[in-house]
């Protein structure tokens, strides 16, 4: 038996879905199969998001450029970019915990170095 095929059958890590679950929690996806029905909600959900926030910064900076918007709009823009950003963030977040990263690596002086896990974020640095 070939040893790449030992890891054909390993567990999929988790994927965090850019939704919570009805309490507010990370929801996740755990499949052995990259390519199904959720898989690609999420990646269209995902892309939907981001459009969101690229659009409401466009608002957001036509309010904010104008030193007449009422206190409002301001507030208004404020409130929906802080929705965009964490949505945006959520979106970043999975997509660092799906990136492959090699077991070691070099650093700037060409040595090796280990990936370490931040624990709080869940991405790698």
């Amino acid at each position: 038996m070939e040893e790449a095929n030992s890891n054909a059958h390993a567990p999929a890590s988790p994927r965090l879905l850019p939704w919570p679950t009805p309490e507010g929690k990370p929801c996740y996806l755990v499949t052995d199969n990259g390519g199904g029905y959720l898989s690609h909600l999420a990646d269209d959900l995902e892309a939907a998001q981001l459009a969101t926030g690229t659009d409401v910064l466009g608002h957001a900076r036509q309010v904010l450029d104008d030193p007449m918007s009422l206190y409002t709009e301001v507030r208004y823009a404020g409130i929906r970019l802080a929705e965009c950003l964490v949505d945006a963030l959520r979106v970043a977040e999975s997509r660092g915990m799906r990136l492959v990263v090699p077991d070691r690596d070099e650093d700037d002086e060409g040595t090796p170095r280990q990936a370490a896990r931040n624990t709080r974020s869940g991405l790698w640095s």
